[in-house]
């Protein structure tokens, strides 16, 4: 998927091409539907924003206010504020995600002088979707977390591995729906190994 980007003197002069791009047919071709059915989708651009901050701190304080949100104090938690989500990274970091523009101007304006650090990383990953009714086995091929409801539902989000691919992993809703961020540069690999963990379902009559 392309997306132009703009100069404000020139008009269109350029267009990101997201990670995926090449795949997305294969993607698409991949799906299943029905009781079994399971989806994989690119959600490609969205705004992520690295933070670290004394959570204890006033400035933690002031960033809170800026997202709407309190910053999460538990691993695998996440809070939510609009169309931001902040995943739970360490004791004093997290990750912002937005759908829309990022939060790294902000929050630098609410971090201040203090000490911390807010960083745009949106470059540095691309978020793939995986949802429907079999998209808890598909990962469970390759995913050492107990994926489990009674273990991991809606709103947990946690540093993992599918595959041998290195991302977070957030389960957003109760269908269930999935994002995996890994980095761009391992997005091929992971986005070819879900399609073929995903082979099983789609039945013998699909090549």
């Amino acid at each position: 998927m392309a997306e132009p980007t703009t100069d404000t003197g020139a008009g269109p002069v350029a267009s990101r091409t997201s990670p995926l791009a090449h795949l997305e047919e294969r993607m698409c071709a991949a799906t299943v539907t029905g009781a079994r059915g399971v989806t994989l989708t690119e959600r490609p651009f969205l705004s992520m924003v690295n933070l670290r901050v004394d959570p204890a701190s006033g400035a933690a304080d002031r960033v809170a206010k800026a997202l709407g949100a309190p910053l999460p104090q538990l691993c695998g938690h996440t809070t939510a504020s609009d169309a931001r989500t902040i995943a739970w990274l360490g004791p004093d970091e997290w990750l912002v995600l937005s759908e829309g523009a990022s939060v790294a101007t902000e929050l630098k304006e609410a971090l201040a002088t203090d000490p911390g650090s807010v960083v745009d990383v949106s470059a540095n990953r691309t978020t793939l979707e995986l949802s429907g009714p079999s998209a808890r086995e598909v990962l469970e091929k390759g995913c050492a977390l107990d994926l489990h409801p009674r273990a991991f539902g809606p709103g947990r989000a946690v540093s993992t591995t599918v595959g041998p691919v290195a991302v977070l992993l957030w389960q957003v809703d109760d269908e269930p729906t999935y994002r995996l961020f890994p980095r761009s540069s391992f997005a091929d690999y992971l986005a070819r190994w879900l399609i073929d963990a995903m082979s099983e379902y789609r039945g013998p009559e699909v090549p």
